[in-house]
């Protein structure tokens, strides 16, 4: 069975939540807020999903205006399904979706780092940050 890429389809909280945990990314997600969660995906103007049957194994979920830039909020793969080439996937049709004129941008988790100049993104250090006040 092959891995379907779908940009059409709300995923529910509960799905979200659940591949965040089966990914490392729920480290890093408000996973035990589901109020925060919900609105995460509320907010998040492009979702793309990544299905093998009726599993969601990867999403990617972002922010953007469609015409300058577009901030890769979230990228999480299933571990079970990570090396296939699902996430460079995920990132590519987030970038297709949002708009080639786009510059797409992400902050890399710790055990990210190292993958994404492998799938040729360009690595830019002059980046600022305020922190949240809260988890």
């Amino acid at each position: 069975m092959s891995i379907i890429y779908r940009s059409d389809i709300k995923i529910s909280t509960d799905q979200f939540i659940d591949v965040l945990k089966r990914s490392t990314l729920a480290e890093r997600r408000p996973v035990d807020d589901r109020d925060r969660i919900e609105k995460m995906l509320q907010h998040g103007n492009i979702i793309i999903t990544a299905w093998k049957g009726d599993l969601l194994i990867g999403v990617s979920r972002a922010l953007t205006d469609f015409s300058f830039c577009c901030y890769l909020s979230d990228l999480a793969v299933d571990k079970t399904f990570q090396k296939q080439g699902i996430g460079k996937e995920l990132i590519r049709l987030t970038h297709e979706v949002a708009g080639k004129n786009a510059t797409l941008i992400l902050l890399a988790a710790p055990k990210a780092v190292e993958y994404y100049p492998k799938i040729a993104m360009e690595q830019f250090k002059d980046c600022f940050i305020i922190r949240r006040k809260s988890n």
